[in-house]
C-alpha cells in the first residue's frame, strides 16, 4: 500500500474547519499520506491550531488567520476573500517548495476552484470534495433564493467543470454531480464520512456528566441555524415542562455561530438546570458525554440541504452503540435505518415524544445501539471509504497521465 502514491503530491485546502478538528479532511489526508502520498493542507487557524506551519502524522498543515464569520454581503465578500487570498498565497508557496500534482478542494464555498485555475499553468490539476451543497445551504440560511442563489449554482458547476475527479459524501450528492455538475459517472467516487472506530472508543459513564439527573440526552456537532439547536430546546422545555420529565439532562458538545442564541434561548425559557454547553470541547470530554448518554439526538431541521446531506454526528453516535432521535431525512434514515427513531419534521413536540419513549424503553435502545453498532461495522465505517478515496485518486493521476 505505502509504494502507491509515490512521487505523487497532493494539496488539500479546506476552508470551513481547521485540521485536523475537520475529521473528515483529517481521515483523507492521512489515508492518503499512509498510501504513501506526499500530502500538504491549507486550512484556517483555530483554538488549539494555531501553529501556521507543523507537520502531524506525516502530513503538512499550513495555516492561516481568517476574519470573524462573514454576515451579509460585505462580511462573506471580506471573509471569503480573505480566504482565497491566503489559499493562493500558500499554494503558490507550496508549489514552490514541495511542488503540486492534484488540488484537492473541500468546500464550502465553492469558490475553491478559483485557486485551482491560478495553479493551472503550473501542472496542478483539481479534485472537488462536495462536502455540502451550497445553493441548499444559501436557501437553507436565507428562506429564498433569487439572483444570488443562481450565481451558487453557477459557481458550483465551474466547480464541477473544473474538476477532473469528484467525491460525493454519499449517492444524493453523487446525482448532483452527476446531473447539475455534469460529471461522467465513472469521475464521481462516494466516500463517506465514515467514523475512524479505533478513534471513537467505548468506555465506562460517567455518571457527573448527568448533574443528578436519570437520563443523558447526548449531542455532539456544529452549533448553526440549520442544525436545529433551537427546535431541541423547544423539545426540551416540552419534555421537562408539558410532559414533567424532570429526570433528564442535555449534553451539547460543540461551538458554532449560533452557540450563544442557544444559551440565551435557554436562559429564556427557564432551562439552565436542563443543559451543560461545553463548547468546542476534547476528544476525552467528548467520548465520555457520548458515552454516558442514554439517548443521543440529531436536531438538524428538514431543509433541502439536510435532507440531502450525511451528518457524521450520526454516525459517531451509532459507533458507540447509541440509539438516535432524529427528524425525518432521507439521508438520515439512509445512515442510521433501524438504529433511530424519526420524528415528524421540523416538529419538536414529535421529537420530544420521541425522545421520552426510548427513555423508558431500555431494550429498545440496548436493541438499536447494537443495530447501529453493526451498520457501522458493516459499510460505514472509514475503513469502508478508503478503496473508494484510494481509487478516486487512481482515477484523477490517470486523466493526468501520472
Amino acid at each position: 500500500m505505502a509504494v502507491r502514491g509515490k512521487n505523487r503530491r497532493v494539496l488539500i485546502v479546506v476552508e470551513n474547519l481547521p485540521v485536523p478538528f475537520d475529521r473528515r479532511v483529517w481521515a483523507e489526508a492521512t489515508t492518503l499520506a499512509q498510501a504513501g502520498y506526499e500530502v500538504s493542507v491549507i486550512s484556517q487557524t483555530g483554538p488549539g491550531a494555531e501553529a501556521l506551519y507543523e507537520v502531524l502524522d506525516g502530513v503538512h498543515v499550513y495555516r492561516h488567520p481568517m476574519p470573524p464569520e462573514g454576515n451579509g454581503a460585505a462580511g462573506y465578500l471580506r471573509e471569503y476573500g480573505a480566504a482565497l487570498w491566503h489559499e493562493t498565497r500558500l499554494a503558490l508557496k507550496i508549489w514552490w517548495t514541495r511542488g503540486i500534482d492534484v488540488l484537492h478542494g473541500c468546500n464550502p464555498p465553492d469558490l475553491i476552484f478559483l485557486v485551482a485555475w491560478i495553479m493551472r499553468p503550473f501542472g496542478v490539476r483539481y479534485l472537488f470534495d462536495h462536502h455540502d451543497i451550497c445553493p441548499e445551504l444559501y436557501e437553507t440560511k436565507f428562506g429564498k433564493r433569487g439572483c444570488l442563489w443562481q450565481m451558487m449554482l453557477l459557481v458550483e458547476w465551474l466547480t464541477f467543470k473544473t474538476a477532473r475527479v469528484s467525491i460525493a459524501t454519499n449517492e444524493s450528492y453523487a446525482e448532483i454531480a452527476r446531473k447539475r455538475g455534469g460529471m461522467a459517472a465513472e469521475d464521481v467516487f462516494i466516500v463517506r464520512s465514515g467514523p475512524k472506530i479505533d478513534k471513537l472508543e467505548i468506555r465506562p459513564p460517567s455518571p457527573k456528566l448527568k448533574k443528578g439527573a436519570t437520563y443523558l440526552i447526548g449531542y455532539v456537532g456544529v452549533i448553526g441555524q440549520q442544525e436545529g439547536l433551537d427546535l431541541l430546546v423547544q423539545s426540551a422545555a416540552h419534555l421537562t415542562g408539558v410532559m414533567g420529565r424532570t429526570d433528564v439532562h442535555f449534553g451539547i458538545v460543540g461551538g458554532g455561530p449560533a452557540l450563544n442564541e442557544v444559551q440565551a434561548d435557554v436562559r429564556a425559557k427557564g432551562l439552565e438546570r436542563f443543559f451543560t454547553f461545553t463548547g468546542r470541547a476534547s476528544n476525552d470530554l467528548l467520548l465520555d458525554m457520548l458515552n454516558t448518554a442514554d439517548v443521543c439526538v440529531n436536531p438538524d431541521r428538514a431543509t433541502p440541504m439536510n435532507d440531502l446531506s450525511t451528518m457524521n454526528k450520526i454516525m459517531e453516535y451509532m459507533t458507540l452503540m447509541k440509539p438516535v432521535v432524529q427528524y425525518d431525512l432521507k439521508e438520515g434514515r439512509a445512515s442510521a435505518a433501524d438504529a433511530s427513531l424519526y420524528a415528524r419534521q421540523n416538529d419538536p413536540v414529535d421529537f420530544a415524544e420521541k425522545i421520552a419513549i426510548l427513555l423508558d424503553d431500555p431494550a429498545a435502545r440496548a436493541r438499536m445501539g447494537k443495530i447501529g453498532r453493526a451498520r457501522i461495522e458493516g459499510g460505514l465505517s472509514w475503513a469502508h471509504s478508503i478503496p473508494n478515496l484510494l481509487a478516486a485518486y487512481e482515477r484523477m493521476f490517470t486523466k493526468i497521465g501520472k
